[in-house]
């Protein structure tokens, strides 16, 4: 190998290089959603419909206990806000995630 032949561009490599740019460059359009991201909104999907049913009941059977007496007002508004955040979760996040723009 000569010095010559180490300055001369090589005709193939630059179709090569010049489409390993353009495919650097372009937008990720055959990229796929994370397998990790996929699973977890499934997750909280399975979970608020899980959960939706369940606390409807358990806020009517506490409203109502607590209205005849039977327990302090503290529990029925301590449920009323869990409810609250479990369900404003994914909002919450997304808020949070805009604030640091992730």
């Amino acid at each position: 190998m000569t010095s010559s032949d180490l300055a001369a561009p090589s005709i193939v490599s630059l179709p090569a290089v010049a489409c390993g740019c353009a495919l650097l460059l372009a937008p990720p359009v055959w990229a796929q959603t994370s397998p990790f991201h996929v699973g977890a909104q499934s997750l909280v999907t399975n979970i608020v419909a899980i959960a939706t049913p369940i606390a409807i009941i358990l806020i009517m059977v506490l409203g109502i206990v607590a209205a005849t007496g039977r327990i302090s007002w503290g529990w029925p508004i301590g449920v009323l806000v869990g409810v609250a955040v479990i369900f404003g979760a994914p909002q919450v996040v997304a808020w949070i995630r805009g604030l640091f723009g992730v």
